[in-house]
Protein backbone atom coordinates (compact mmCIF):
# COMPACT_ATOMS: atom_id res chain seq x y z
CA UNK A 1 0.00 0.00 0.00
CA UNK A 2 1.37 3.46 -0.92
CA UNK A 3 1.83 6.06 1.81
CA UNK A 4 -0.09 9.25 1.05
CA UNK A 5 1.08 12.73 1.99
CA UNK A 6 -1.42 12.94 4.88
CA UNK A 7 -0.19 9.69 6.37
CA UNK A 8 3.44 10.81 6.10
CA UNK A 9 2.54 14.13 7.75
CA UNK A 10 0.79 12.50 10.71
CA UNK A 11 3.57 9.97 11.15
CA UNK A 12 6.10 12.77 11.22
CA UNK A 13 4.05 14.73 13.79
CA UNK A 14 3.82 11.72 16.06
CA UNK A 15 7.60 11.33 15.93
CA UNK A 16 8.12 15.01 16.82
CA UNK A 17 5.70 14.80 19.76
CA UNK A 18 7.41 11.64 21.05
CA UNK A 19 10.85 13.25 20.82
CA UNK A 20 9.58 16.37 22.66
CA UNK A 21 8.07 14.26 25.48
CA UNK A 22 11.25 12.27 25.94
CA UNK A 23 13.33 15.43 25.99
CA UNK A 24 11.11 17.06 28.61
CA UNK A 25 11.23 14.01 30.87
CA UNK A 26 15.01 13.85 30.60
CA UNK A 27 15.52 17.51 31.39
CA UNK A 28 16.07 18.22 35.13
CA UNK A 29 14.92 21.80 34.62
CA UNK A 30 11.39 20.69 33.76
CA UNK A 31 11.17 17.48 35.79
CA UNK A 32 7.80 17.04 37.49
CA UNK A 33 7.50 18.00 41.14
CA UNK A 34 8.20 15.03 43.39
CA UNK A 35 10.81 13.56 41.07
CA UNK A 36 13.61 11.61 42.82
CA UNK A 37 15.97 14.60 42.94
CA UNK A 38 13.36 16.46 45.03
CA UNK A 39 13.06 13.77 47.75
CA UNK A 40 14.65 15.02 51.00
CA UNK A 41 17.45 12.91 52.47
CA UNK A 42 16.59 10.39 55.19
CA UNK A 43 16.94 11.56 58.79
CA UNK A 44 20.16 10.15 60.25
CA UNK A 45 19.58 7.99 63.34
CA UNK A 46 20.52 9.47 66.71
CA UNK A 47 21.66 7.82 69.94
CA UNK A 48 18.00 7.75 71.03
CA UNK A 49 17.08 5.76 67.91
CA UNK A 50 19.98 3.41 68.63
CA UNK A 51 18.65 2.95 72.18
CA UNK A 52 15.35 1.69 70.79
CA UNK A 53 17.06 -0.86 68.53
CA UNK A 54 18.18 -2.86 71.58
CA UNK A 55 14.53 -3.83 72.10
CA UNK A 56 14.37 -5.66 68.75
CA UNK A 57 14.04 -9.45 68.87
CA UNK A 58 11.80 -12.23 70.15
CA UNK A 59 10.79 -12.01 73.81
CA UNK A 60 9.06 -14.29 76.30
CA UNK A 61 6.68 -12.17 78.34
CA UNK A 62 5.38 -12.99 81.82
CA UNK A 63 2.40 -10.71 82.33
CA UNK A 64 0.44 -9.87 85.49
CA UNK A 65 -2.39 -7.34 85.77
CA UNK A 66 -4.94 -6.32 88.37
CA UNK A 67 -7.64 -4.27 86.70
CA UNK A 68 -9.79 -3.98 89.86
CA UNK A 69 -8.25 -3.29 93.30
CA UNK A 70 -8.45 -6.38 95.49
CA UNK A 71 -9.23 -8.71 92.58
CA UNK A 72 -7.19 -11.80 91.78
CA UNK A 73 -4.38 -10.84 89.35
CA UNK A 74 -4.59 -12.01 85.75
CA UNK A 75 -1.44 -13.88 84.72
CA UNK A 76 -0.27 -15.19 81.36
CA UNK A 77 2.83 -15.95 79.32
CA UNK A 78 3.21 -15.16 75.64
CA UNK A 79 5.73 -14.15 72.96
CA UNK A 80 6.29 -10.63 71.69
CA UNK A 81 8.12 -9.88 68.44
CA UNK A 82 9.86 -6.53 68.11
CA UNK A 83 11.24 -5.58 64.71
CA UNK A 84 13.00 -2.45 63.50
CA UNK A 85 11.42 -0.24 60.86
CA UNK A 86 14.60 1.04 59.29
CA UNK A 87 16.84 2.61 61.92
CA UNK A 88 14.32 5.15 63.25
CA UNK A 89 11.38 3.09 64.57
CA UNK A 90 10.52 -0.20 66.19
CA UNK A 91 7.26 -2.15 65.99
CA UNK A 92 6.22 -4.56 68.77
CA UNK A 93 3.48 -7.10 68.13
CA UNK A 94 1.92 -9.92 70.12
CA UNK A 95 -1.26 -12.02 70.16
CA UNK A 96 -1.67 -13.43 73.67
CA UNK A 97 -4.64 -15.49 74.82
CA UNK A 98 -6.51 -12.79 76.73
CA UNK A 99 -8.86 -14.86 78.87
CA UNK A 100 -9.90 -17.01 75.91
CA UNK A 101 -10.63 -13.94 73.78
CA UNK A 102 -8.61 -13.29 70.59
CA UNK A 103 -6.35 -10.32 71.20
CA UNK A 104 -3.54 -8.60 69.27
CA UNK A 105 -1.64 -5.42 70.02
CA UNK A 106 0.79 -3.25 68.06
CA UNK A 107 3.12 -0.73 69.65
CA UNK A 108 5.34 1.70 67.76
CA UNK A 109 8.20 3.69 69.26
CA UNK A 110 10.54 6.26 67.76
CA UNK A 111 12.27 9.49 68.64
CA UNK A 112 11.33 12.93 67.31
CA UNK A 113 14.31 15.33 67.54
CA UNK A 114 12.09 18.34 66.84
CA UNK A 115 10.07 17.54 69.99
CA UNK A 116 13.12 16.22 71.85
CA UNK A 117 10.94 13.32 72.95
CA UNK A 118 10.29 9.65 72.33
CA UNK A 119 6.98 9.21 70.52
CA UNK A 120 4.79 6.27 69.64
CA UNK A 121 1.40 4.63 69.55
CA UNK A 122 -0.50 1.64 70.92
CA UNK A 123 -3.50 -0.04 69.28
CA UNK A 124 -5.17 -3.35 70.03
CA UNK A 125 -8.16 -5.43 69.01
CA UNK A 126 -10.21 -4.79 72.17
CA UNK A 127 -10.62 -1.02 72.01
CA UNK A 128 -11.02 1.84 69.54
CA UNK A 129 -8.86 4.35 71.41
CA UNK A 130 -5.55 5.29 69.76
CA UNK A 131 -2.98 5.66 72.53
CA UNK A 132 -0.29 8.27 71.76
CA UNK A 133 3.00 8.17 73.61
CA UNK A 134 5.39 10.98 74.50
CA UNK A 135 8.33 10.13 76.69
CA UNK A 136 11.81 10.74 78.02
CA UNK A 137 14.84 8.68 78.95
CA UNK A 138 16.32 9.11 82.42
CA UNK A 139 19.92 10.13 83.09
CA UNK A 140 21.03 6.51 83.56
CA UNK A 141 19.85 5.58 80.08
CA UNK A 142 18.01 2.58 81.54
CA UNK A 143 14.47 3.87 82.11
CA UNK A 144 12.12 5.15 79.40
CA UNK A 145 8.97 6.82 80.76
CA UNK A 146 6.06 7.15 78.34
CA UNK A 147 3.08 9.39 79.14
CA UNK A 148 -0.32 8.94 77.52
CA UNK A 149 -4.04 9.49 78.04
CA UNK A 150 -6.95 7.12 77.67
CA UNK A 151 -10.33 5.97 78.94
CA UNK A 152 -10.68 5.28 82.66
CA UNK A 153 -11.43 1.75 83.80
CA UNK A 154 -15.17 1.36 84.09
CA UNK A 155 -15.92 4.72 82.45
CA UNK A 156 -14.87 5.01 78.78
CA UNK A 157 -16.17 8.59 78.65
CA UNK A 158 -13.63 9.77 81.22
CA UNK A 159 -10.10 10.38 79.90
CA UNK A 160 -7.32 10.09 82.47
CA UNK A 161 -3.52 10.03 82.53
CA UNK A 162 -1.45 6.87 82.23
CA UNK A 163 2.26 6.20 82.52
CA UNK A 164 4.11 3.26 80.93
CA UNK A 165 7.69 2.62 82.00
CA UNK A 166 10.31 0.45 80.28
CA UNK A 167 13.22 -0.53 82.56
CA UNK A 168 16.16 -2.15 80.79
CA UNK A 169 17.90 -4.51 83.22
CA UNK A 170 20.27 -6.01 80.64
CA UNK A 171 20.44 -6.77 76.92
CA UNK A 172 18.21 -9.81 77.48
CA UNK A 173 15.95 -8.61 80.29
CA UNK A 174 13.53 -5.70 80.67
CA UNK A 175 10.45 -4.84 82.71
CA UNK A 176 7.37 -2.96 81.53
CA UNK A 177 4.90 -1.42 83.98
CA UNK A 178 1.65 0.45 83.38
CA UNK A 179 0.30 2.94 85.88
CA UNK A 180 -2.74 5.15 86.17
CA UNK A 181 -3.00 8.46 88.00
CA UNK A 182 -5.48 8.22 90.84
CA UNK A 183 -7.73 10.96 92.14
CA UNK A 184 -5.37 11.29 95.11
CA UNK A 185 -2.55 12.27 92.72
CA UNK A 186 -0.68 9.00 93.29
CA UNK A 187 0.41 6.62 90.52
CA UNK A 188 -1.07 3.14 90.85
CA UNK A 189 0.65 0.22 89.11
CA UNK A 190 -1.96 -2.11 87.62
CA UNK A 191 0.19 -4.12 85.18
CA UNK A 192 3.71 -5.54 85.18
CA UNK A 193 5.32 -7.53 82.38
CA UNK A 194 8.76 -9.13 82.55
CA UNK A 195 10.53 -9.67 79.21
CA UNK A 196 13.34 -12.15 78.61
CA UNK A 197 14.97 -12.56 75.21
CA UNK A 198 14.31 -15.91 73.55
CA UNK A 199 17.40 -17.93 72.69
Amino acid sequence: MERGPDRDYHAGMRTLVLVALLASCASPAVAPQGAPQDIPPAVPPSEQHAWLQQLAGEWTVNFEATMTPGAEPMRMEFTEAVRPIGSLWILAEASPDFGGQPYTYLMTLGYDPTQKAFVGTWVDTMQTHLWRYRGTLDASGKILTLMTEGPAFGDPNQIIEYRDVIRVKSRDHRIFTSQTLGQDGEWLTFMTAEYRRKR
